[in-house]
């Protein structure tokens, strides 16, 4: 008896939720949800592609755009983005040598936080290249007080945390900046970028706290004579960020070949055993 309750009691849950699925699928289908604002920009403006060397299956970085990258970042985006997860002598795997990741490490803006040994009071150091990246602020209560109540994020992971993140990084800085369309505000009246925000077609709710990072050609004086204009440098802060979320993009790709090769290999001589194993046997 008490079988066939528990029984009826399962069936019961399974029917109840089986109408509220339907219900619900119904609903979806008959009454959608109205369009917004951020639907219709991003419909009409997708993700630009970078077309960075390290995209694809058999992508490699080109350490002189990394290095290029690494540039826009240290002179535009380091004085409000922090890279916590990065230390500078992981700088020797874009192509800088000992002397030079040094001289990076001791003249960066941000030093390490330490205490006097003698007085026991906060105190800072010069960096080396065993530290991590410095944090720009403190904590988030002084973040929220230097950026009009916004926090910066972390730059280290930003590749990863966004879907397409190459493609998203060049296209936000290099040309989500633009003014708000006219025809936007007409089709969704309540769509006004707020005050102390920016438009920004790339950012998820359209209005973003950061200005424009990339403002003309020529911003950054790269080093090696390309000619830094705000797509170029838009590109190579995104192959910077991009090597930041994965420094093992290349080995992680030279891995995955010898493995599909390992498998090729393994089929055909398994492929080989099972015609000599069975040749006899065949009618």
């Amino acid at each position: 008896m008490i079988r066939w309750i528990s029984a009826l009691v399962g069936l019961a849950f399974v029917f109840v939720v089986s109408l509220g699925l339907f219900s619900s699928i119904v609903g979806v289908i008959t009454d959608p949800a109205p369009p917004t604002a951020e639907h219709f920009v991003h419909e009409e403006h997708p993700l630009l592609d970078a077309g960075l060397p390290s995209s694809g299956l058999l992508g490699k970085f080109d350490l002189r755009q990394v290095q290029r990258g690494f540039q826009v970042y240290k002179e535009v985006c380091a004085a409000c983005h922090s890279l916590r997860h990065v230390a500078f002598r992981d700088l020797k795997e874009i192509g800088y040598d000992e002397g030079q990741v040094k001289a990076i490490a001791a003249a960066w803006v941000v030093e390490q936080p330490s205490v006097n040994p003698e007085t026991g009071e906060p105190a800072t150091r010069k960096n080396t290249p065993a530290d991590h990246f410095p944090l720009v602020y403190a904590n988030d209560v002084a973040a929220r007080a230097a950026n009009n109540n916004a926090v910066p994020p972390d730059l280290s992971l930003m590749t990863k945390a966004r879907h397409d993140g190459p493609d998203y990084i060049y296209s936000l800085v290099g040309h989500g900046y633009v003014p708000q369309p006219k025809e936007l505000l007409a089709k969704f009246p309540d769509a006004a970028t707020p005050k102390g925000l920016h438009y920004n077609q790339y950012f998820a709710n359209l209005n973003i706290a950061m200005p424009p990072p990339l403002t003309s050609a020529g911003q950054v004086e790269y080093l090696d004579g390309t000619k830094p204009t705000v797509d170029q440098m838009a590109k190579d802060v995104a192959a910077f960020l991009t090597w930041t979320a994965e420094p093992n993009l290349d080995a992680r790709h030279g891995a995955g070949l010898a493995v599909l090769g390992f498998l090729l290999i393994f089929c055909f001589l398994a492929w080989g055993a099972y015609q000599n194993v069975w040749r006899d046997l065949k009618h």
